[in-house]
């Protein structure tokens, strides 16, 4: 088989193109999205290198990882040089670094922001196509000692139970809650449902002195927050 009939491995490139070798004497932050990808991959197809073929697969993502994250086997495979093994290996190296941002920092850990939940939270909700309403509980001192997904609904709207919220806020010791959910429109302006969501769980939380803080609607980018904006 001829040099040209087959798929571009990295073994076959020049030194100074190798992404592996760069990672190795210049550092990790050295390489590029589409390297780093070509690294996974190992090898393009016969008419472009690994990283050509990642820098196109990019492209289709509008060079979002965001976006090709959301992309799944049979979307990878449509790319020649894609076949199963290494669209799993693209989609496990994604959620891996998802579910990195997602795990707790120190720094973050005692919320004194708007912005601390965001950054929490963007890796839970950021990506998904449907909405999840997530309660976050705090103690005394704003730390986050519990969190969790209180229910999944469609593309517009998701049910919420009060009585659950209070009866795991109760049982955590909380004293105080946040509230947390996504629009997968990307709108960030809330609706009269979560005005309406977002008192109820208040007024019920004076009755048993516990505080709701704040509600933020949070989007792949961005997000709103009720406190920030006087709505609480």
């Amino acid at each position: 088989m001829t040099t040209s009939s087959k798929a571009f491995s990295i073994k076959d490139w020049a030194e100074d193109d190798r992404p592996r070798e760069k990672l190795i004497h210049k550092g990790k932050s050295s390489l590029s999205n589409a390297e780093l990808l070509a690294i996974l991959i190992g090898s393009g197809n016969r008419e472009e290198s690994a990283v050509e073929l990642c820098k196109r697969i990019l492209h289709a993502s509008d060079k979002s990882l965001h976006k090709l994250a959301k992309f799944n086997l049979k979307e990878l495979q449509k790319f020649k040089g894609i076949g199963e093994a290494k669209a799993i290996s693209i989609i496990a190296a994604l959620e891996l670094g998802s579910r990195r941002g997602a795990e707790p920092h120190e720094e973050l850990s005692k919320i004194t922001s708007s912005q601390d939940v965001f950054q929490i939270m963007r890796p839970f909700l950021g990506d998904l196509d449907h909405e999840q309403f997530w309660i976050l509980m705090l103690n005394n001192s704003n730390k986050i000692i519990y969190k969790f997904p209180l229910s999944k609904g469609g593309i517009t709207a998701t049910m919420v139970d009060t009585r659950l919220v209070f009866k795991s806020a109760l049982s955590q010791g909380a004293t105080s809650l946040i509230l947390v959910h996504n629009h997968p429109s990307g709108t960030l302006q809330p609706s009269r449902a979560d005005k309406t969501i977002t008192q109820k769980i208040k007024s019920a939380g004076e009755l048993l002195d516990i505080k709701v803080l704040d509600h933020l609607i949070v989007t792949e980018k961005t997000y709103f927050s009720f406190a920030d904006e006087s709505l609480l």
